[in-house]
């Protein structure tokens, strides 16, 4: 390059806020091993949230992502992709570009979203190998679980979105893969985990996970206290309900 010659700007993956990073992850991806990055900022403000303490939007990054440019060149044949978890991932434009530089890298792409953003999922889905879809409640329940009463239609208008776009690229060379979570916590109607089931049951998700909020990492005073023995027993019952309507493929992921 001449001497004179400007600069070149840095790549758009360096404007990434990444709050965290996981260099080996065998549960962020089910069946992969995977690098995970936590990106900043989520609008949502879901009482039983583990990761509260990055959901502020205007936070910077802790973590560069030439670390993960590095951790990659030295994990070759060793990792199978990265997952771009969060927070919410959707609400940094930036994570498409760095989502590319992933995949040129020869790593495949994960993806953990609750749909916050509608409108820009079709072009993170572009990027990706495989979603972990987190459905909150029914859309007329986010103001409840989410904090965020107007999140609901987004979330379900996402979901169908990432149906589409799965059903569209079945057979293909590059699948999308996905899995539909729902999170179940105390407060919430005792109903909801098995109706939200059953309406993803009916709009034909074939891959669905129920998992119970961990109560010891919750955001401070954001659930309500209950007996570990009533709190199993109710989420017990629930698993077996949901478990009898016939996913494909089901999993429960109790609190540890």
């Amino acid at each position: 390059m001449p001497e004179d010659a400007p600069p070149r700007p840095a790549p758009e993956s360096d404007q990434l806020r990444i709050a965290g990073m996981v260099p080996l992850s065998t549960v962020d991806w089910p069946g992969h091993l995977a690098a995970s990055l936590f990106l900043q900022g989520c609008p949502l403000a879901c009482p039983y949230c583990h990761n509260w303490e990055i959901l502020d939007m205007r936070s910077p990054g802790q973590v560069a992502f030439s670390q993960l440019r590095q951790l990659l060149s030295q994990r070759r044949g060793l990792l199978d992709g990265v997952v771009f978890s969060g927070g919410e991932p959707l609400a940094q434009p930036a994570a498409t570009s760095a989502m590319r530089e992933v995949h040129e890298l020869g790593f495949a792409v994960g993806l953990h979203t609750s749909g916050a953003f509608p409108q820009r999922l079709t072009v993170f889905l572009a990027q990706t190998d495989w979603v972990g879809y987190d459905i909150k409640a029914l859309p007329e329940g986010y103001a409840l679980a989410a904090g965020n009463k107007h999140a609901g239609e987004r979330a379900w208008e996402g979901l169908e979105i990432l149906i589409a776009v799965a059903a569209k690229r079945a057979g293909s060379e590059r699948p999308l893969d996905y899995e539909v979570r729902h999170t179940t916590f105390p407060g919430a109607p005792k109903e909801e985990a098995l109706a939200v089931a059953r309406r993803l049951h009916e709009l034909g998700v074939q891959s669905f996970a129920l998992q119970q909020a961990n109560l010891k990492t919750a955001r401070p005073g954001g659930l309500d206290q209950v007996s570990a023995q009533q709190w199993n027993e109710r989420v017990r019952e629930t698993n077996e309900q949901i478990a009898a309507l016939g996913f494909e493929q089901y999993n429960f992921r109790p609190a540890h």
